[in-house]
């Protein structure tokens, strides 16, 4: 039986979590891998600007979106088109992933503490797996990762990319994700089971909504649907 891309995403979603609440041990193995006795990797100036660069990258996106539906309603010939519910579905679901859902309910409230933060790696924290919520950070914590979160949002305007782009768009948009993700995880910001569930629970909320704004006629993005 063929599993729908939203079914897909779900069952993804609930093994990925089962797998790292299982074997904990997972998220210290990978993090591991980046910690040495000095510490975790530091920044250098590339890196950062790389950082920056991916971190700014969704905002920058979402503001074009909107200029160029304004500039579609005030008789400019954009050489992209924006409609109206494309700007709708690109604006909640950044508000609602990497906004609401990332960092307003999950971060603030899950309590897990940061690889940099943990005993483990030189901190002064209880490791906690993802799914336990009685960990000492406070506030702004590990689980999940805010910037991968935005930068798996890129997914949404790369899947309403014309037909001839859309596929390299959205494979570039998976691979700014991948990026954001492991650079967290190497620099000891986020366990590797935060970067992949912040990606997943992006993706999974851009296809819900994507069906509840667009409607299923774009569901298969025809010739004449709108390119972003």
């Amino acid at each position: 039986m063929r599993l729908s891309p939203l079914a897909l995403l779900l069952f993804l979603t609930l093994i990925t979590g089962a797998l790292f609440a299982l074997w904990p041990e997972l998220d210290l193995m990978s993090a591991a891998l980046f910690h040495s006795p000095e510490g975790f990797p530091g920044n250098g100036p590339f890196l950062k600007a790389l950082r920056a660069t991916l971190f700014y990258l969704p905002a920058t996106i979402m503001a074009c979106a909107a200029l160029l539906w304004v500039a579609g309603r005030t008789g400019f010939k954009e050489p992209v088109q924006v409609d109206g519910r494309s700007l709708v579905f690109l604006a909640l679901s950044l508000a609602l992933g990497p906004g609401l859902l990332v960092n307003v309910i999950l971060k603030d409230h899950w309590h897990r503490p940061r690889p940099v933060q943990v005993q483990e790696f030189g901190g002064s924290l209880e490791f906690r797996a993802w799914n336990r919520l009685d960990g000492a950070c406070a506030k702004n914590c590990s689980f999940v990762s805010g910037e991968t979160s935005g930068a798996f949002w890129l997914v949404a305007p790369a899947s309403l990319a014309p037909p001839p782009l859309r596929l390299p768009a959205m494979a570039a948009a998976l691979a700014i994700g991948a990026l954001t993700g492991g650079l967290r995880v190497a620099f000891g910001g986020h366990f590797l089971s935060d970067a992949l569930m912040a990606g997943l629970l992006t993706v999974l909320l851009i296809a819900l909504l994507r069906r509840f704004i667009l409607g299923a006629a774009k569901q298969g993005l025809r010739d004449g649907d709108p390119p972003l």
